[in-house]
């Protein structure tokens, strides 16, 4: 672990009132050679610099602290959904060991790459799965069995709902990682996400620690079960949002 890596880290978890342990920290820098080791040989991410990782990725994922709070985090139940490299779901796992986590995304050379990084990072009650969440959400053992469905994806709020509420139990919660204005989104999504049982918490703006990169958080809790119909069958939910 480099003395950059250890600082930055430090002074972005300070601002997010997260401590961790060394062994953790080592964890954090493995992860950070896993991720450009493989993305030497297949496309994870386009952002690759030390420094960058931090910020938009380590800590960008923590950010979650801001919506939820640490001592539930600690012991949830989370899907990361479109996860990718494995943010937010990794980041997570690694600061609170206690939360279970699923890793879907649709790319099954990530999943291995997942997979690959969670047992070398010795992480336990990690799940990396490949498929759709359209598909994925209409199964039993996988649909509203999750006290938090997360989402850094590129999707618009709406999509983003259909692929993750159905995932949620009954007051549990949806987070959408967000850049940029957001209101526009948020009054398009106001209408699916009480088709979809769920209701707008809260909408946070902040800076990523360190950085001047805007963020939000929307978090929509889930008040009903999402009606059988949803999600939708593949692609739909992207094509035409609710």
């Amino acid at each position: 672990m480099t003395d950059q890596f250890a600082e930055q880290m430090r002074q972005g978890l300070e601002e997010l009132s997260i401590s961790l342990t060394d062994a953790q920290m080592d964890q954090f820098y493995r992860y950070y050679e896993l991720l450009t080791q493989w993305n030497k040989v297949m496309n994870l991410t386009a952002i690759t610099e030390l420094d960058e990782v931090v910020t938009k990725h380590f800590l960008d994922s923590l950010t979650l602290v801001k919506a939820v709070p640490a001592a539930i985090l600690g012991e949830a139940k989370l899907l990361d959904l479109g996860t990718g490299a494995g943010f937010p779901g990794l980041p997570l796992k690694i600061a609170f060991p206690g939360i279970k986590v699923t890793l879907l995304d649709s790319l099954n050379k990530r999943i291995k790459f997942l997979k690959e990084t969670a047992g070398q990072l010795k992480l336990e009650g990690v799940e990396a799965i490949h498929g759709r969440a359209e598909d994925y959400g209409r199964q039993a053992a996988f649909r509203e069995q999750y006290d938090l469905c997360v989402s850094r994806a590129v999707a618009n709020l709406p999509t983003l709902a259909e692929y993750c509420l159905p995932f949620v139990r009954q007051g549990g919660y949806f987070v959408a990682y967000k850049s940029g204005d957001v209101e526009k989104e948020l009054e398009d999504g106001e209408k699916a996400f009480r088709m979809l049982g769920g209701k707008l918490e809260s909408s946070g703006e902040f800076c990523l620690p360190g950085s001047q990169i805007r963020r939000s958080l929307i978090k929509i809790r889930k008040e009903k079960n999402t009606p059988g119909k949803y999600p939708r069958k593949a692609g739909l939910p992207g094509r035409e949002p609710l």
